[in-house]
């Protein structure tokens, strides 16, 4: 193993390295290598988990040409965040391989593919977290996995389809097909689902349904009933806000007739425009068993745009700031504007979000404007954690292919997951990672520590095409921690775009990364005497910030204090 500082780093043309489809002023997509779309999401502990179709899936399965017909799509994607721009990929759920024991007869009560997932989770009154995913299998019906953490490991609880054209007011002669499945957890604990959709091209196709769950949350517990959603298409989701039932669906195409419209507000006492075709729309109850019970509130989600010509949402609350996640085609659209795939691929989404604004003593949200900035992060990368290689904001030369799960237990990531931390990152020539909002503090960061395999040269940007603020070489034929010592002055503060690209490699595998803060001057190393001689103490970040309460968590804090003889010291304290 070699690891080199380059005090005078050789520039590398930008234009060497691989291109940026996604661009740096942009948060949208999520992802800048991956197809995904149908988004659902959930908050667990300072996290929030997103769960989509897999079209990267059909987009390989096609040879990176053609027509999505989403046949291929047989898993499903997961990604998190706990700032809303930097997203970790997770990996996907072979949904195929989970229902493999499946009935095959009759043959609309086994698995086939795998689209648009809902997601929801609970905390037993054991103390048990539970994770509940429900995916649509094509038009027959809907499908649940469960497990005891959001990334899994998902096993299916059941052995056939939960909800098929056998089940109680799911007839398809009605319905036309039991797809698009929608889940919450009521704040009685218990569990409902919305699905449906395809109906006829009117405004009442009454193709929407809901139906209560038992206590498993994998059977229905009775039969499912219509919702009257006006201009019902497909996309169900539900949620609950102000303790009221929140349901979202996609509108068809069917034509706008004013007369029809009026009358429809006229019979349900309502004002509201009617929505165009395919937007999110909106309808809220307090009894959702009870089909008169819904009332319509208008349109949250316009038609995307972005290169697709369907439509399909999640709301989602985060840190008290509610997110309208949804899918586009801006990234499938950006590789064929480059000639980097046919123009008659397509199309293959993506997942976007942007912020919602939600009344919750009322119900009303507000039209949500989309576009590719999307949100701003909630909070900053802390680089002196460590970072998984396949946390990023963008990307560019680094593949859906590239990712590879390798032997287990190599290393176990901070996240607790059991495919990232089995997860490598396989980097080319020109190949880059970039994350945004990166805090390195007042002291700055001393060095910087690549956890990978190969024979590759590192240099570590501000920006896609800056200059190299330093170089790390290195070779290994085992995974290994390579270090460089930095000039602290030059990773101070706040930096808004931070790039690790390769001007060289050679079967390079990057499993994480991580900074070390610079040691302030004048602190003292840990002497375990003196803690008994101290009188009084306050405690300090490395940016020397006062801390109050417990902060065993935090990893070095200095600590302040003076001893016995009133002699002040300070010293690190772990």
């Amino acid at each position: 193993m070699t690891a080199v500082f380059m005090a005078a780093c050789i520039q590398v043309n930008a234009q060497s390295l691989a291109t940026d489809y996604k661009g740096s002023a942009n948060n949208n997509p999520i992802s800048a290598n991956i197809f995904c779309a149908d988004p659902t999401a959930l908050e667990y502990n300072g996290r929030v988990y997103v769960y989509g179709s897999n079209d990267h899936q059909q987009f390989i399965a096609n040879g990176k040409k053609g027509e999505n017909n989403y046949g291929s799509i047989k898993s499903i994607v997961v990604f998190s965040s706990d700032d809303m721009v930097n997203w970790t990929f997770h990996g996907t759920i072979d949904v195929a391989k989970l229902c493999s024991s499946w009935v095959t007869s009759p043959w609309y009560q086994g698995f086939g593919v795998s689209w648009a997932p809902s997601v929801t989770w609970r905390t037993t009154e054991e103390g048990v977290d539970e994770f509940f995913l429900y995916f649509c299998n094509s038009s027959h019906g809907v499908g649940v996995l469960k497990a005891n953490s959001p990334i899994g490991p998902w096993k299916s609880p059941n052995n056939k389809l939960m909800i098929h054209y056998d089940t109680p007011g799911a007839n398809p002669a009605n319905t036309n097909a039991n797809f698009d499945p929608g889940v919450v957890i009521d704040d009685n604990g218990v569990g409902w689902i919305s699905f449906g959709g395809l109906g006829p091209s009117v405004i009442m196709p009454n193709a929407a349904r809901i139906a209560k769950l038992k206590p498993s949350m994998t059977e229905l517990d009775g039969a499912a009933v219509k919702i009257y959603a006006p201009y019902h298409f497909e996309a169900n989701e539900l949620n609950v806000i102000g303790g009221k039932f929140v349901y979202t669906y996609c509108s068809n195409w069917a034509s706008r007739n004013d007369a029809e419209w009026n009358a429809y507000k006229s019979e349900h006492g309502i004002n509201v425009p009617k929505p165009n075709t395919c937007t999110m729309c909106y309808m809220v109850s307090d009894n959702p068993m009870d089909p008169d019970s819904w009332v319509y509130k208008g349109v949250y989600g316009p038609h995307p745009g972005m290169g697709t010509n369907n439509n399909h949402s999640h709301l989602q609350k985060f840190q008290g700031e509610y997110y309208h996640f949804y899918h586009g085609a801006p990234l499938m659209e950006s590789w064929r504007s480059a000639g980097v795939i046919e123009q008659n691929c397509g199309i293959f989404r993506s997942i976007c979000v942007n912020k919602a604004t939600v009344n919750e003593a009322t119900q009303n949200i507000p039209a949500v404007t989309t576009n590719l900035q999307g949100v701003e992060p909630v909070k900053s990368l802390n680089p002196y954690e460590l970072q998984q290689a396949e946390t990023m904001a963008s990307c560019g030369g680094v593949e859906y292919e590239d990712y590879t799960n390798i032997k287990k237990n190599t290393r176990i990531s901070k996240l607790g997951n059991d495919a990232s931390e089995n997860m490598q990152v396989n980097m080319r020539a020109g190949s880059w990672i970039n994350v945004r909002n990166v805090d390195f503090g007042t002291t700055g960061a001393s060095k910087f520590m690549l956890r990978a395999k190969g024979t590759g040269t590192v240099d570590l940007r501000f920006g896609r095409a800056g200059r190299p603020i330093a170089t790390l070489e290195f070779s290994s034929t085992d995974m290994e921690d390579h270090t460089i010592e930095l000039n602290a002055t030059k990773f101070h503060g706040v930096k808004n775009n931070f790039n690790i690209s390769f001007s060289a490699a050679e079967d390079v595998y990057v499993d994480a990364w991580q900074f070390a803060e610079l040691v302030p001057d004048g602190i003292e190393e840990i002497e375990a005497g003196k803690i008994a001689n101290s009188t009084s103490a306050n405690c300090y970040d490395l940016s020397g910030r006062k801390l109050s309460g417990s902060h065993q968590n935090r990893g070095i804090v200095i600590e302040q204090f003076v001893d016995e003889n009133g002699v002040k010291h300070n010293r690190l304290k772990y």
